[in-house]
């Protein structure tokens, strides 16, 4: 027998996880190409991108080592901007 049951909560978050997960992935990903080419500051801004999504999936998902090695990530990353 199914039912016909709206989404519940964990089910958004679950949804929402995923689709931020894919695009901070991809941002990421740009971030490493631009590196590969010199294209300097925006490998930056795209890795700052993807950090901050990965660390919103880490959150969503309560995952404490996700969260802490993109908040250094992300600690590393401003340094780097702050001194160039």
């Amino acid at each position: 027998m199914a039912f016909d049951v709206a989404p519940g909560p964990a089910l958004r978050r679950d949804r929402i996880a995923f689709a931020v997960k894919w695009v901070a992935s991809v941002v990421q990903i740009a971030g490493y190409a631009a590196t590969a080419f010199g294209v300097t500051p925006l490998n930056l801004y795209l890795f700052i991108g993807g950090v901050i999504g990965w660390f919103a999936v880490g959150a969503m998902w309560q995952d404490r080592a996700i969260m802490l090695i993109h908040v250094v990530a992300l600690g590393s990353m401003l340094a780097g901007l702050a001194s160039g």
